[in-house]
């Protein structure tokens, strides 16, 4: 018992009334710890030292109290119950079946750069039906972020991901068959659908599974995996470009993965934090020892931890309103305000930066500064092969550097590579324009690469867990929606702006606006819990931006002396546990 702990005992030699006995006690043995007084939770003190005073003790008397009603229950473990002896084996697992979702949602939106070699011509599409092919898709996946809430809320994390998957073999299917302009439309707003449901919950069933020391780093997988799938589908368009009908087998490729990932999500389980919402501790202590194991302290200390959140968050929720109107809270209760505003605003900050639109039209960038068809093709694989290559040192770097340190950092790279990018157009000789194009699309794409993984590592952990599903709602459908109006109007955006001004100017622009939004606005949830991450949020914004202001210049002062050790690893565990 420690010191903690032992504060906890009250002693009463005069009288001997029977104390209350702590919650998850077994009734056995409360006759052993009578004198122990559980916290109050009913007293008016901060949540953070609520669950503080929780600790110890009682994590173990819930673990006990689990293990045997587990036994009583004759819990027979399913076909589909995967289980490993090191449990950090599943999480590799569950995190790799996940995140392919990532590469589908990558390949599916790189495919469309090769089809619209050919596929205008083959079906006879005006240029503003062809923007509309182009741009149908984050538009169905608009609409694919409004089922994030009911499938989530009603079928759980890991079902929202396999009828995602259904759509995506629906929309792939149709897209390869399409016979006229309806048809491959009607085709890519279902693929959209699937995209927007997936890239809305993926992230979340990660975020809630694993450790919070690694979710930063593997959140960013699903980045990571979007990268990839983005490269495979130029990869595949160059495999296919002079087939006959190529733009058919192009957009049906991603069947095979689809239907791999709906296969293997049948074997993972629920998140233990979706079953916790749903008022069933056992179910999410069986999937607990699954995935996490109860072997060490922390395990089951965040185990405790995230059951009596959320029968705080529970409690509090139907004292303050009804279950009827959740979308309110976001109106309503600061902490929900700010967490969606923040979440929302990196994602303006990553879209209107213009990267959809160049994926998009690669091959057609690509063309107007002077490669011809086959080519153009082929040199897509070097944007999309430096956004790969950017991802990974977010995979390995996020959780040392922290996201505020690692968005203020990438920011201004590729804000440097939209410069020469917009430069390249103003160079008479076609080997210059040729050369600083590439460089500059070269740096953009590797800068933007690690900034990318931001976008849903910070959703996907900023929302209290009974809004999580609503705010990713939000979140994915806005993400999807700023993708479709970059998208849809880039073409006109250029006529308007010119070659150099959409680039240079308008996401550039952006890209610096957003730079000095993050230095003030942008705290730091580097190594933080779900819970602890939830009264970071309870601060108010004015306090929030002095702490940042004041952290900005130590750091500036800190790499001017060359303090590295302070500002990537000292630094941020300090602030991450102090707020």
């Amino acid at each position: 018992m420690d010191e903690k702990d032992t504060k906890m005992i009250e002693t009463d030699t005069t009288n001997h009334a029977e104390v209350a006995s702590p919650p998850y006690l077994p009734h056995s043995e409360k006759s052993e710890i009578q004198v122990m007084s559980p916290p109050d939770y009913s007293a008016p003190k901060a949540k953070t030292e609520q669950l503080e005073d929780a600790r110890g003790w009682e994590s173990e008397n819930l673990i006990r109290d689990l293990e045997k009603e587990l036994e009583q229950s004759d819990y027979k473990k399913g076909f589909l119950d995967l289980e490993f002896k090191n449990p950090k084996h599943f999480t590799w697992m569950l995190v790799a079946f996940a995140s392919m979702g990532g590469l589908l949602s990558g390949l599916d939106q790189s495919l469309i750069s090769g089809a619209n070699l050919s596929l205008p011509q083959a079906l006879g599409l005006t240029e503003q039906q062809n923007s509309l092919v182009n741009s149908a898709m984050p538009l169905g996946a608009v609409a694919g972020a409004f089922l994030i809430s009911p499938c989530n809320e009603y079928f759980g994390r890991r079902w929202a991901i396999i009828i995602s998957c259904v759509l995506y073999t629906i929309g792939g299917g149709l897209s390869a068959g399409s016979m006229n302009y309806g048809m491959i439309v009607a085709a890519r707003v279902i693929l959209g659908a699937g995209v927007g449901l997936e890239g809305g919950t993926v992230p979340v069933y990660v975020a809630e599974t694993v450790e919070s020391r690694h979710r930063g780093n593997l959140v960013s997988l699903y980045q990571f995996n979007i990268a990839l799938g983005e490269v495979l589908g130029y990869a595949v368009a160059a495999m296919f470009i002079t087939v006959p009908g190529n733009w058919r087998y192009i957009l049906g490729s991603s069947l095979i993965f689809s239907t791999i990932m709906g296969i293997g999500i049948l074997f993972m389980p629920e998140s233990p934090r979706f079953l916790m919402h749903k008022g069933k501790p056992l179910e999410a202590f069986k999937v607990w020892k699954r995935i996490r194991g109860i072997t060490t302290h922390e395990a089951r200390e965040e185990f405790f931890v995230m059951k009596v959140s959320t029968e705080m968050e529970e409690a509090e929720v139907a004292a303050g309103r009804t279950n009827r109107y959740p979308w309110m809270d976001f109106f309503t209760k600061p902490r929900a305000r700010r967490a969606i505003i923040y979440a929302n605003i990196m994602i303006f900050l990553g879209q209107f930066t213009g990267v959809n639109a160049i994926l998009y039209y690669m091959s057609v960038l690509m063309s107007q500064i002077g490669f011809d068809t086959y080519d153009a093709t082929y040199m897509s694989l070097v944007g999309g092969g430096s956004l790969l290559i950017g991802t990974i040192p977010a995979i390995f770097l996020m959780e040392t550097c922290g996201r505020r340190f690692w968005a203020i950092a990438m920011l201004p790279g590729f804000f440097i590579g939209l410069v020469l990018v917009g430069v390249s157009y103003q160079i008479t000789s076609l080997s210059g324009t040729l050369g600083v194009y590439l460089t500059g699309l070269i740096i953009y794409e590797l800068f933007f690469g690690s900034y990318a993984a931001l976008t849903w590592v910070i959703p996907s952990e900023v929302y209290p867990t009974y809004l999580r599903s609503y705010g990713m709602t939000t979140s994915t459908g806005w993400l999807f929606l700023s993708s479709f109006i970059v998208t849809y109007n880039f073409r006109s955006m250029q006529s308007a702006f010119t070659q150099t001004g959409l680039p240079l100017g308008f996401y550039g622009g952006i890209a610096v606006l957003g730079w000095f939004y993050q230095i003030f606005f942008m705290p730091e949830t580097k190594d933080l819990t779900l819970e602890e991450i939830d009264q970071l949020f309870q601060k108010p914004t004015r306090q929030l931006v002095r702490e940042n202001a004041k952290s900005s210049w130590e750091v500036t002062k800190d790499l001017a002396h060359f303090r590295f050790k302070k500002v990537f690893i000292d630094n941020n565990r300090r602030l991450g546990r102090e707020e």
